[in-house]
């Protein structure tokens, strides 16, 4: 299934958050449910046990914190019904979507350099283009956002491209999805660049070449100078998958 973006992206696929930290329809949530009610009530003990914490409440008091933990427990089983249930849903949808996606493709392809326009009045893509960038993203034809089939695990972006004298990949894709541990995680295409023309190398070997006059300077006190991230330095950093 998938999507075709315009000057979006996408989410990027998100980190669990802590106990206590997430809201769901107004209501604040845990994400574990072994945390008890003393646990998250009381303000003075911190993440003590709950054997410990009953000390401090009287009889009634430790029964209404475990009546309270019993149906938190039921609210969090049916938070997770309504998730598969929304799921389906947008499954549902993307699929009548599509055709639709592909019609839209149909027009842009019509409007001569629609995508690269798209990305230099776009606020975030157009801070990091520089000028070699602009130029290459003229041969760019059509740009896909596709989903994963449960959707909340990640997502790709194709980039289509029409030959060009930079790289021989008519096809890149950058792959955001949750890792082993349920971080962020991403791998692309590797780009078959044509001699001489690697935008995202050309970057690196400017930083480098400043780094190294600096150090050879006596009167240098060696900075070290970091150039910003651009787009095919972007597509090709694994790094830091939610950036």
């Amino acid at each position: 299934m998938s999507s075709t973006a315009t000057t979006n992206s996408g989410p990027t696929p998100s980190k669990k958050l802590k106990t206590g930290d997430e809201v769901d329809n107004g209501e604040v949530k845990t994400t574990n449910n072994n945390n008890n009610a003393a646990n998250r009530l009381d303000s003075s003990g911190g993440a003590d046990s709950l054997e410990d914490e009953s000390r401090d409440y009287d009889p009634e008091t430790q029964k209404t914190l475990e009546e309270i933990d019993a149906t938190q427990n039921e609210i969090d089983s049916l938070n997770e019904k309504a998730s598969e249930e929304i799921l389906k849903v947008e499954q549902k949808y993307n699929k009548l979507r599509k055709p639709f996606f592909e019609k839209r493709n149909e027009l842009i392809a019509k409007i001569p350099n629609f995508w690269v326009t798209a990305f230099v009045n776009h606020p975030q893509i157009s801070a990091i283009l520089d000028e070699d960038e602009e130029e290459c993203l003229h041969f760019l034809s059509k740009l896909e956002v596709e989903e994963f089939e449960d959707i909340k695990s990640g997502y790709r972006i194709k980039f289509y491209f029409d030959e060009n004298p930079y790289f021989e990949n008519d096809l890149l894709e950058k792959e955001f999805h949750l890792g082993a541990g349920g971080d962020p995680a991403s791998k692309s295409t590797q780009i078959k660049w044509r001699e001489g023309s690697d935008l995202s190398k050309r970057l690196q070997d400017q930083q480098n070449a400043y780094n190294k006059n600096e150090s050879d300077s006596k009167t240098s006190r060696k900075r070290q100078l970091e150039f910003p991230r651009t787009f095919f330095t972007w597509f090709t950093d694994h790094g830091d998958a939610s950036a």
